[in-house]
Parts: structure tokens; C-alpha cells; sequence
């Protein structure tokens, strides 16, 4: 998911976990011919493709490509909470807990890659450079570590409030779709910016258990 930054409130908190099983939400019309790389990168948790993702969709998709339902609940409390007041347009239902992926460009947060231009439209140079510049054991993939690296060379000193969501963001990213070796392949992490990484781990996961 794009960048957040994390309320502290609990009252907020817990109000969202009430929210995260209601089904009530308003109306939004998306272009989906013509969706941005970062509206296509949040689509996949838009579960009933209606524009707008609710709690409770956010958490079945987390679920969906391979988190356990604790972690889940724990980032669409977080993840809502921050994204969702920003996201959603002034007539929207209260609480603001729901993302409009119309909107979604409005959430960004500093110290990225800067893969996605200020409108989420995808940036191919800049996805490059995340390889010619930290992929140094394998030119097609990247290690834990040279992830690190990536996220401490693009932090902004001005904004420190932004550090931690790359840190969360391809963190998870690795620990799921990383190889045996530990490598995180070129094509795993363009599928991050336009989301097919993510239909590609839910049917990875169902096909793994209509294996058992």
C-alpha cells in the first residue's frame, strides 16, 4: 500500500476495528482503462471493484496474498486511519476509514524511489535506477540488504516522518515474494508499482493450498 503515517490514537483505533466488518460505504467511479501505476498498485485490495476500498476488503486482501490475520488487522487499522481521511472526498460517509483510489495520488509520502511522479503515474528511468544503482550482486534482483540500502539512500533528512514507510512497505514485499535464495526479482518488484504482484501471491497461496 502507499505511504502513511501512523495516528497514535487509540480511541481511533478501535472505533476502525468496529468499522473493519461493516459493509456501508458510498459511491466512486474509476476509469479503470485508465487507472495510474499507483491506482493500479491499491486496486487489487478494491475486492468488489466499486473504487473505494473498505476496512474490510483491505483486510481480506492482506489475508489473500499470504498475511496472517493479526498482521492484517493491524496494518488496515494503521493504513486506514492514516490514508483513508486523506483519500476520501468531502461528501464521503463518515468515518473516513475507506481509500477512494481516485484519490489515491493524495497519500504519497516522501523518501521513495520516486517511481511514481506526483500524479502515481509510473516513472521507468527511476525504476531503473533502483537496479543500476543497489542491485550489485545480481543485476535482475535484490538482496535484503541492498534493499536497505535503497531505502537509507532515498530517505529526505527534512522528512523524517516518511522513513518508515518504505521500511514497512518493501519489508513486507520481500518477505513475501522474495525467492528461496533471498533475492526479490526485477519482475516481483515492478509488480509492486502496478500491483500484479499482488494477484500473483493470492494465486500463489490458493494454489498452494489446493495443493495440501
Amino acid at each position: 500500500m502507499p505511504g502513511w503515517r501512523p495516528l497514535p490514537a487509540a480511541a481511533v483505533t478501535a472505533v476502525l476495528l468496529l468499522w473493519v466488518f461493516s459493509c456501508g460505504h458510498g459511491e466512486a467511479s474509476t476509469d479503470f482503462a485508465n487507472m495510474t501505476a499507483l491506482q493500479k498498485h491499491v486496486e487489487f485490495f478494491d475486492r468488489d471493484k466499486d473504487g473505494i476500498i473498505t476496512p474490510s476488503e483491505m483486510f481480506e486482501g492482506y489475508v489473500a496474498i499470504g498475511c496472517d490475520a493479526e498482521f492484517a488487522r493491524a496494518t488496515v487499522a494503521s493504513v486506514s486511519a492514516g490514508v483513508g481521511p486523506i483519500t476520501s472526498p468531502v461528501d464521503a460517509p463518515l468515518p473516513h476509514f475507506s481509500i477512494y483510489v481516485e484519490y489515491i495520488h493524495k497519500a504519497m509520502h516522501g523518501s521513495d524511489t520516486g517511481a511514481y511522479d506526483a500524479k502515481g503515474r509510473f516513472v521507468p528511468e527511476k525504476f531503473e535506477e533502483i537496479f543500476t544503482k543497489h542491485a550489485k550482486v545480481r543485476p535482475d534482483a535484490l538482496t535484503s540488504m541492498e534493499i536497505e540500502e535503497m531505502i537509507l539512500a532515498n530517505r529526505d533528512p527534512l522528512d523524517p516522518q516518511s522513513w518508515a514507510a518504505p521500511e514497512k512497505e518493501w519489508g513486507l514485499i520481500y518477505k513475501l515474494a522474495s525467492d528461496t535464495e533471498g533475492f526479490l526479482h526485477k519482475d516481483s518488484a515492478r509488480g509492486i508499482y502496478d500491483g500484479s504482484v499482488f494477484y500473483k501471491l493470492e494465486e500463489q497461496r490458493t494454489s498452494s493450498r489446493s495443493d495440501m
